[in-house]
């Protein structure tokens, strides 16, 4: 079994959501002993979406030149990534009420026609329906759940648009009003996950 681990805090040592996504990690390791997890922290560099990554895009792949492919190179290199996992684990602080702009880089290099997701006459089918995702959300001030939260539904709806809809949401959020409390319940909630 093979787990993806995305961590996407610009913060290192004192993040949070990195801190809760190694606690995830070592638990599911204490299930599944055999699980493999690859790390990408897009937060140490995304190229983002340009004007020849979209042509690639739209490009058949009997068509598209040297140039082309290599364009799309890092982007097929992340979606390999995650055809490859069984398990995803996104580690999403909140900034601004949403996702840190490397996730959403992410994102824009992974959700691809024909690889991830494919659209007929019946409409769009996400391809990747065997996954399951943990969200590991962390914020300053922003609850999982209310009107300020756009960084969950957003999450849960293109993982969906992926086929991705097993989604589970471990949050610590309102750290700066509540301080460590939130923390103390993510990881009950993480510990849960073996004992379950």
């Amino acid at each position: 079994m093979n787990a993806l681990v995305i961590n996407s805090s610009g913060r290192t040592e004192q993040s949070v959501s990195r801190k809760l996504v190694a606690e995830l990690v070592a638990e599911l390791l204490v299930l599944y002993p055999k699980l493999h997890v690859n790390y990408r922290d897009v937060a140490r560099g995304i190229p983002l979406v340009d004007d020849q990554m979209i042509e690639g895009f739209f490009t058949p792949d009997e068509y598209r030149t040297p140039e082309l492919r290599q364009a799309l190179a890092v982007s097929d290199e992340l979606v390999d990534e995650l055809r490859a996992a069984d398990v995803l684990i996104i580690g999403a602080p909140v900034y601004n009420l949403s996702i840190p702009a490397c996730l959403k880089a992410w994102l824009d290099l992974v959700v691809r026609m024909g690889l991830t997701f494919t659209h007929s006459s019946a409409g769009y089918e996400g391809l990747l329906t065997t996954r399951k995702a943990y969200l590991v959300v962390t914020s300053g001030s922003v609850a999982v759940g209310t009107p300020w939260d756009f960084a969950t539904p957003y999450l849960r709806t293109i993982l969906g648009f992926m086929g991705i809809v097993d989604v589970e949401i471990i949050s610590a959020t309102q750290l700066i009003v509540l301080s460590e409390a939130p923390i103390s319940e993510a990881r009950e909630a993480i510990h849960h996950l073996a004992t379950a």
